[in-house]
């Protein structure tokens, strides 16, 4: 099974997933709520489904996915938190975070 891929989604393939997870977590402290694990696997589901979703079953998020790239951004000390806590960006984080949004902005998917 091959995944189709539109236009607009290409902007956000050319992103890291680091850069993504990023974004996610800003968006969910910029709607002013907790950004708790769960929360934050719906976010990243929620705007990139094509890089956070299962590969046979796409309709659900692989939290599998999001491991990694949240302990190398908190070891580049850009978020600060923990699965167990909530995560929270770091003034660079926060930076970086927008600095996607724009990348992101103009590639014409927010």
């Amino acid at each position: 099974m091959t995944k189709k891929i539109d236009e607009k989604n290409l902007a956000y393939y050319k992103t890291s997933i680091n850069d993504l997870i990023l974004f996610a977590v800003y968006s969910v402290i910029s709607s002013k709520e907790d950004c708790g694990f769960e929360k934050l696997v719906n976010e990243s589901f929620m705007l990139f489904p094509h890089v956070f979703g299962f590969l046979k079953y796409p309709q659900w998020p692989d939290t599998r996915k999001l491991d990694r790239p949240l302990r190398s951004l908190r070891s580049c000390r850009l978020i600060t938190g923990s699965p167990k806590n909530n995560f929270l960006l770091t003034k660079e984080g926060k930076e970086k975070a927008e600095s996607v949004a724009k990348t992101l902005r103009q590639g014409k998917l927010l």
